[in-house]
């Protein structure tokens, strides 16, 4: 499903996968994929600085770049212009792109790239392709032979609405169950439908809008927020290398949204706010802006949204 759905791999090709074999991503999409038809796979070593990537690409001639979007991110922190001339698109997955870091790649590249959303129960089932290219922030759409719903508590919502990206129990590609914990495994079902916990919404194309993990959603002034909205759009601030965004108590039981982000200097606050008033309606608008000198990631260099709360330090009363 995703050799066509995602990848639009071929048995000529040689995909290079810049991860670690300590998630599926790297092991599915990076090997055993390109394996299954024929095709070639490349895998840098251990510890391959970003930096060097391009070069590694053009000396095996990939054809098909797969990474995170941390490893983008680098890639194009450490040149303007990415010269590959037989790379034909790159793959991302394992956190939301933002549509700055895509508009980057293709500018210094000249390739596109594409989105692929999943998770280890399930591997990646929503992706935008070269055949089916995403629109405007879309993750992409359902691949063919999927069968994705978006949940409310009563069942499927209408398009447009949100609720809980899910998918149905008859999927080929979803985990039979958690092992020694079925508990665990029944109270991720609602029906027939496995709950992913991320939200999301579909439009009248089937394409999907990711809105962020569940425990993500921020909650300021009585209103959710999704931190993805926020980040989508202060992405696009010039100097802003990367966002994050979260509720922080500014005193006891107040929350407000702040604005998480790195970049080579602090940036002008006047400017944010303005910028932010023109972009987001009122109350997804960040009240504080936080400039750090990295943001915190995991091992496979997901942001952490739930560590930045713990760099925010409340105005003195």
């Amino acid at each position: 499903m995703m050799v066509d759905g995602w990848y639009g791999l071929r048995e000529a090709d040689c995909l290079c996968h810049a991860g670690a074999f300590n998630w599926t991503y790297t092991l599915g999409t990076g090997l055993m994929d390109p394996w299954t038809i024929g095709a070639t796979a490349l895998i840098p070593e251990p510890g391959t600085d970003p930096a060097a990537l391009p070069g590694l690409l053009r000396r095996h001639r990939a054809s098909i770049f797969a990474a995170a979007p941390g490893v983008y991110r680098k890639m194009l922190n450490a040149a303007d212009t990415l010269p590959l001339p037989d790379l034909r698109h790159g793959l991302s997955a394992g956190e939301k792109l933002s549509r700055a870091l895509h508009d980057r790649w293709v500018q210094a590249t000249g390739t596109e790239l594409y989105e692929a959303y999943g998770m280890s129960e399930c591997s990646t089932f929503i992706s935008s392709s070269p055949s089916h290219p995403a629109r405007g922030d879309a993750l992409g759409q359902p691949q063919p032979g999927r069968r994705v719903a978006i949940l409310g508590p009563d069942g499927p919502v209408l398009q447009g609405q949100e609720g809980t990206i899910a998918i149905h129990r008859s999927d080929p590609g979803l985990m039979l169950t958690y092992l020694n914990a079925p508990d665990e495994a029944r109270a991720r079902m609602q029906g027939d439908w496995f709950l992913t916990g991320d939200q999301g919404a579909m439009a009248v194309d089937g394409q999907i809008i990711y809105l962020g993990r569940d425990d993500d959603m921020m909650n300021a002034g009585g209103y959710r927020v999704s931190p993805v909205e926020v980040e989508s759009v202060l992405s696009r601030f010039p100097g802003v290398a990367q966002v994050g965004a979260a509720a922080v108590e500014v005193k006891p039981d107040t929350f407000v949204i702040a604005a998480f982000y790195s970049g080579p200097e602090k940036l002008d606050e006047t400017a944010l706010r303005a910028y932010v008033e023109a972009n987001l309606a009122r109350y997804k608008q960040p009240r504080a802006f936080i400039h750090l000198p990295e943001l915190p990631t995991g091992g496979n260099g997901k942001l952490l949204r739930r560590a930045l709360p713990a760099y925010f330090k409340a105005p003195e009363e």
